[in-house]
Order: C-alpha cells, then structure tokens, then sequence
C-alpha cells in the first residue's frame, strides 16, 4: 500500500516533493500556514543549477515549463568597486547552466502541476506531537488536527516540525541583507540601471557591499549585504522607511551615485532579512524517531550561499523518488534519502564557512574578483 505522506509548508521543497509524488501515483496533502498563493510576495529571482536544482524539476516532470519561465540574458553578472569601476564582467552566452527565473513563478509552477486540494491553505502549525508506531499528530493554530503515518517537515528555518527529530536552533551567522526595489529602472533610474547591466552585480567594500539584480522588466532588487550584530540593527526603526534608508545609505557615504541610488531611490520600503544557519553536520537519528524526516532550511538551514532553493528542490525530488521506489517500506525510504541528503548539504554548508573575508575583509573587493576570474576562465 502506497502510504499517503502528510507535508508541512508549500515552498519550492515542500511543493516539489507533492509534486514527484504525483508522478508516481502516491497521494499527499501539503499543509500550509499563508492564507493563498497570493499572500505575500515570494522574493526576488533565483538561478536554478544544472546539477541539482534542475534534476529535481526533471524528476517532476517539469522542464518544458520550467524553459518557458527563463529569463534570457539574467545570468550575466558584473562586479564593480565603490567608484562604480567595472573590475569583472562575464555576459549571458546560454551556457551557464544557471538560468534566472522568478521565485514566485517557479513556485506557481509547481502549484498548477498537482491536483486540486492537495495544498491545504491558512493552516498554520502550532503543535506537532509524536503518537508512537512512527504515528504523528499535528495541531493547527485553529484547534484542528491531523493524524499521520509520515509527516514531512518543508517548513523552512523556523520549523515545526523539527523539534520531533532535533533540538537544534538557528543561530544568527552575524550577517543581515537590507532589500529594496526600484521599478522602471531604465526610465525612472538610468544611472542605476546602467551600473547593474543585464543581469547581477556585486559591489564590495571592507565590511559592506550591494547586489542587484535585474528581475522581469526593468525591475531592479537591491540587497544591501551587511555583517553586523543583531543589535546594531535594532537601533534602527524600519518602520520609519525615511530614517531606515537614511540610516543604511550613510554605511556607504562616498560610494559611486549611481550605486548609492539603488538605496537611496528605492521605490519599496527597506526590509530587513537577517540570516540564520543550523550547524554545517546538522543530522539526527533516523531510527529513534521513525515517520518524520525534513527537507530544505528545516533541515540544512544556511547562511546564503546560492544553494538553498536548489537544494530543497532536490531534497524533495529526492524523497520522492525514494518514497516511490520504496513503497511498502517508509522508513527504508526515508533512510535511503537522508543517507544521501546529510553529506550533500554539509558540503554545501562547509563551503561558505571562511567566505566572511573573502566578502568582506580588508582585500574587498580584488580577492573576490580574482576566485570569480578564476572560477570562469
């Protein structure tokens, strides 16, 4: 009997997994605490890579819509010093096996690919509980509950579902992003448009640096990269959209104007996004707690590092095809997945740890464009 698998949080993992479940005829339900699709924006854009995050869409039988959300020209990228002085430059030629695509369309994708009802909307999760048997119960915000014999924990950094196989707690990596956005960039901010060009830019500096990149249109998101304790960012009202932009545009007082800009002119209000991370070998132990796994930030949470998508994508992929490939034995299944999800993601994880310097130290930005020369000759 083909077990139906109880899902917890409709991101790009958790979607992916209902999804490869789909394909191979095994029912699920995705619990999920936004009101709809609609409820809140789903960030900005991501490269989805030719060795992971693409699999898990192939596996979800999935490419020929995914090519028709790709983004032509966005994976050109650009790095430039504080003057604006282009120091590193390589242009989209279609071969870089990382193309661009809105997070809010590739996660409408997946929604449109499975059958109507399966994710189950305004269900935030205030409780989950072990029922023994490899049994779980998970109590909604609402008082409602739900019993089931696999629960799947997608639920992101600040996980529900975690503390069922793990006491570990994010911790802050000591660095903050500030995003904003500037629309109709090309009319309304031609100096900034022109600084970012057709795809990403990095600008670095000891201690601080801004990315942008160039979404649908000419829309421009700034994320403003800042590594400083939690403290010195409470000091500043974020709700005073004025006084917060004052505030982080005075870090980078002598910089280029037109990068300036991409702070000073932005046309949302700042918001604050600081990062957390689990330890690099988080794990648990498969056999003291059976029916329950995770997948993505709920299980390998860290600081950013361009994997994080891609890596609960195929987190989900991956369960899914165990799942199916293992049908009348869960926790073999669930074995099989986490026997090769913890080493991938602590490779992952242990290849930023250092990256600090690199990004932000004395030599910012000459030795971070000479690992990118290096990595793209």
């Amino acid at each position: 009997m083909r077990t139906p698998v109880t899902i917890i949080g409709a991101g790009l993992g958790g979607l992916t997994l209902a999804r490869v479940l789909h394909v191979h005829g095994i029912p699920a339900t995705v619990y999920e605490a936004e009101a709809s699709p609609m409820a809140r924006s789903q960030g900005g854009m991501l490269d989805i890579h030719d060795y992971n995050g693409q699999l898990a869409v192939r596996a979800a039988d999935l490419m020929e819509e995914f090519r028709g959300l790709v983004l032509e020209g966005r994976q050109a990228m650009r790095m430039l010093d504080r003057e604006g002085t282009v120091l590193f430059e390589k242009a989209d030629d279609g071969t870089g096996g990382r193309p661009e695509v809105q997070r809010g369309e590739l996660r409408q994708m997946l929604l449109d690919s499975l059958p109507a009802g399966t994710v189950r909307w305004g269900h935030k999760v205030s409780e989950t509980r072990a029922l023994g048997e490899g049994r779980h119960e998970v109590t909604f915000a609402d008082g409602s509950t739900v019993a089931t014999n696999l629960l799947v924990g997608a639920d992101g950094a600040w996980s529900r579902v975690r503390p069922l196989v793990s006491t570990a707690i994010p911790e802050y990596t000591g660095l903050s992003f500030v995003e904003t956005y500037l629309y109709d960039a090309d009319t309304r901010h031609p100096a900034a448009a022109k600084a970012v060009g057709g795809g990403s830019m990095m600008a670095h500096a000891p201690g601080r640096a801004i990315h942008a990149h160039r979404e649908s249109g000419d829309t421009l998101h700034t994320y403003v990269l800042l590594p400083r304790p939690l403290d010195w960012f409470a000091a500043i009202d974020f709700a005073d959209a004025a006084a917060a932009t004052e505030r982080i545009a005075r870090e980078f007082d002598g910089w280029a104007p037109e990068l300036a800009a991409l702070i000073t002119d932005g046309d949302t209000p700042p918001v604050l996004r600081p990062h957390y991370a689990l330890p690099i070998e988080h794990r648990w132990d498969r056999d003291r707690v059976p029916g329950v796994t995770l997948v993505g930030d709920a299980a390998h949470l860290t600081a950013p590092n361009g994997e994080g998508a891609n890596l609960a994508m195929l987190d989900g992929a991956e369960l899914g095809k165990a799942l199916a490939a293992h049908p009348d034995d869960v926790e073999a299944a669930l074995a099989e997945y986490e026997r090769a999800m913890f080493p991938r993601s602590a490779e992952v994880a242990a290849e930023g740890v250092g990256s600090d310097e690199l990004m932000f130290g004395d030599d910012a930005p000459h030795n971070l464009v000479s690992v990118f020369s290096e990595f793209f000759e």
